[in-house]
């Protein structure tokens, strides 16, 4: 199989290999607590940190080459399981996700994180651009809104391209996740909650005051901008300028369901009349 300098290219390896980010990931997750899994741990060289926590450590690596070599060198509280993570059965118990992950992989394991119950924490190396929208950096992304009341995202540092081997297109960045320990929503509110920030994301309307108004029951433009600055929300803004307190009020305000059909026609001919 094709290699590149020991990372296979089918695998999308880049290994860590920085020191000083190294150092950074194993201090995030010494602040936690619990066993550690590590997701594609590669050579090991974030798992031999990892083992010195003094906690039981589980690493998923895909390729059984690397997963044979490393369980040969690490201590017996380290258990190599060669698997891959996307299918892997995470425990029902808290733990705490670790990993370097594959950056042509990113938005699918990180829908496999937020979709695991029990974890705690998760500490990730991502694509740069990738880790600053996922913790709102400018503007949430649809996926945050949709996870914000159940987890917490921080961006923490960058990751120069020249910290991996072989050196990838782009540079890296570390985010953490950090479930809530008082979720903002009930857990079983979630697919409802996530039905409303996907069609406000992608509705239609010149600014959120608008797109309220076509995407959920507020009525009018009026009460649409009046909910707005309850919240200190610029009624020209877009739903990325949202903050996770005025998601979670809007959906108890308004719930998940469309705007009727009655109500759709009522704002229609409200709006033919001011024209």
């Amino acid at each position: 199989m094709p290699t590149y300098r020991g990372g296979r290219h089918e695998h999308g390896q880049n290994f860590l290999t920085d020191p000083s980010t190294i150092a950074t990931m194993t201090r995030l997750v010494a602040d936690t607590e619990g066993p550690i899994i590590e997701i594609g741990p590669g050579d090991g060289v974030l798992t031999s940190p990892l083992a010195q926590l003094g906690r039981p450590v589980t690493a998923v690596e895909i390729d059984t080459r690397l997963a044979l070599r490393l369980a040969q060198r690490l201590p017996s509280h380290v258990e190599v399981i060669a698997d891959d993570f996307l299918t892997y059965q995470l425990p029902p118990s808290a733990h705490v996700l670790v990993g370097n992950l594959p950056f042509h992989q990113t938005t699918a394991m990180l829908r496999r994180i937020l979709h695991a119950p029990a974890w705690t924490d998760a500490i990730v190396l991502l694509q740069w651009e990738v880790a600053r929208r996922r913790a709102g950096v400018g503007g949430a992304t649809m996926m945050t809104a949709q996870w914000a009341p159940w987890f917490e995202f921080t961006l923490h540092s960058r990751v120069p391209a020249r910290a991996f081997t072989p050196r990838p297109g782009v540079d890296g960045g570390i985010l953490t996740i950090h479930r809530r320990e008082r979720p903002l929503l009930p857990p079983a509110q979630r697919r409802q909650f996530h039905a409303l920030v996907h069609r406000v994301y992608t509705g239609p309307g010149r600014g959120l005051a608008h797109i309220l108004v076509r995407t959920t029951c507020l009525g009018s433009p009026d009460a649409a901008q009046a909910w707005l600055t309850r919240h200190g929300v610029n009624g020209a803004g877009l739903p990325k300028d949202m903050p996770v307190e005025a998601w979670v009020d809007l959906f108890k305000t308004t719930g998940s369901s469309p705007p009727s059909h009655r109500t759709r026609t009522r704002q229609l001919k409200s709006r033919r009349r001011r024209r």
